[in-house]
């Protein structure tokens, strides 16, 4: 369902980007459960700021948001 769902928003976006349910999904429990509850959708957008910012620069918007992930679990990891 939230596959779909995602295929559905980014169609009505005009996004022509892969999404990683579950990548999306697992940062969001972190941030959640580490930070505070709200904490997961703000985090999640910032790491899609990442990697917008990142194909607006003309460079691999996947690569910067696996790293922005990244960098958002290790500081997550130091709030548990």
């Amino acid at each position: 369902m939230l596959e779909a769902w995602a295929d559905e928003v980014r169609a009505a976006l005009g996004i022509d980007a892969t999404v990683d349910v579950k990548a999306v999904l697992g940062l969001a429990g972190v941030a959640a459960h580490s930070v505070v509850r709200p904490a997961a959708p703000l985090t999640t957008y910032l790491v899609g700021f990442a990697a917008g910012r990142a194909a607006a620069n003309g460079e691999d918007p996947a690569l910067a948001a696996a790293e922005a992930t990244r960098v958002a679990r290790d500081l997550a990891s130091k709030r548990s």
